[in-house]
């Protein structure tokens, strides 16, 4: 089974889908859209395809199996639903459309469709991310009370006039932006949440969205997950903490300019009977992930697999809208000042 694939959008993004594509068994990149020239012309040079300035005719063409949508997110909607509509399977770059709205739209077209929607969460295959939710999942840390998340960068000079800095254009600021890959972790491991309460604030970039982002969300059950997203960070920083009955697991870094990812697995000291903790420091065991990022070719390889076998994908458009609707819940909270629903 041989997939033929068209990228719309030859950003960052977009290149590093290219990367993946170009050199993935079984899948042949097959026309790269964007509206600039010179920058689609870069990128099939060096991965191969064709080229193609209008995205609606690259979706027209009846040899296009899979569609990527790396694009700016107010075309996420339109080129992810026009692909559907058309029978073929489609990787949506996060978040899945600028709010929940149209991440719902989104995912009521694969009804008449039939084809497979991903959301894009690279996160989630990211060596030391995978691994903590395998061991979380076997309870090696118990029951999880808590998560806690910072995740942030500093931009570049002229970040307020890029696209980002748009409402119009993005739909929000770096809450939507970083934020939404950690509420989908958030979601990962400790399941839907229940309510939100946040904050958010524009403290240094010139721009009509936020720049910084706090949020606590709870469960039913009553955990807790506690992030900061930010653009004021000045050194990049990813740190994910889950904490349980029996240890934690703790994540810093993503490679790159976030510092070598590392598992950090701590375990509580306990005595011969289950109630009689020893105390003192507990015992820990890092595991380092120095190689090149991964998460990209796992997160394909994971889409393609759900292509062959008829199956909805780990984070799928369903994990994408409910996302949305945890940054959604956060904004509303923001407004109001007080805990909000998510619903």
């Amino acid at each position: 089974m041989s997939l033929n694939v068209a990228i719309i959008g030859a950003g960052n993004i977009g290149r590093k889908r290219a990367a993946v594509i170009s050199n993935f068994s079984g899948c042949c990149l097959k026309v790269i859209s964007d509206i600039d020239t010179n920058r689609v012309e870069r990128l099939a040079r060096e991965y191969g395809g064709e080229i193609e300035t209008n995205w609606k005719r690259a979706l027209t063409r009846s040899d296009i199996d899979v569609v990527v949508a790396a694009t700016i997110n107010k075309l996420l909607l339109p080129v992810s639903i026009m692909a559907l509509k058309r029978g073929k399977h489609v990787l949506c770059e996060k978040p899945l459309g600028r709010n929940a709205k149209e991440s719902k739209r989104i995912v009521e077209a694969i009804n008449t469709s039939g084809a497979i929607l991903k959301g894009g969460f690279n996160h989630r295959h990211h060596p030391a991310i995978s691994e903590a939710k395998r061991l979380a999942d076997e309870g090696e840390i118990g029951n999880i009370y808590y998560i806690r998340c910072i995740y942030g960068h500093g931009g570049r000079p002229g970040y307020e006039k890029e696209w980002r800095a748009s409402k119009k254009l993005c739909g929000g600021g770096e809450l939507l932006d970083q934020g939404v890959h950690v509420v989908d972790l958030f979601r990962w491991f400790l399941g839907d949440f229940d309510e939100a309460y946040g904050k958010i604030q524009t403290y240094y970039w010139d721009m009509e969205v936020e720049d910084n982002a706090f949020a606590i969300f709870k469960t039913k059950e009553g955990q807790t997950a506690m992030m900061h997203t930010s653009w004021t960070q000045w050194k990049n920083k990813f740190l994910f903490e889950i904490f349980g009955e029996k240890g934690y697991l703790l994540i810093d870094g993503l490679g790159g300019s976030y510092g070598t990812e590392k598992l950090v697995i701590g375990k509580r000291k306990e005595g011969k009977e289950r109630e009689q903790y020893l105390g003192g420091p507990p015992d820990e065991k890092i595991v380092e992930y120095p190689g090149p990022d991964i998460s990209w070719q796992e997160e394909w390889k994971e889409f393609i697999s759900a292509i062959k076998e008829h199956r909805e994908p780990m984070g799928s458009g369903y994990d994408g809208l409910m996302a949305n609707k945890m940054i959604e819940a956060v904004y509303k909270s923001a407004k109001l000042n007080k805990p909000v629903k998510i619903i």
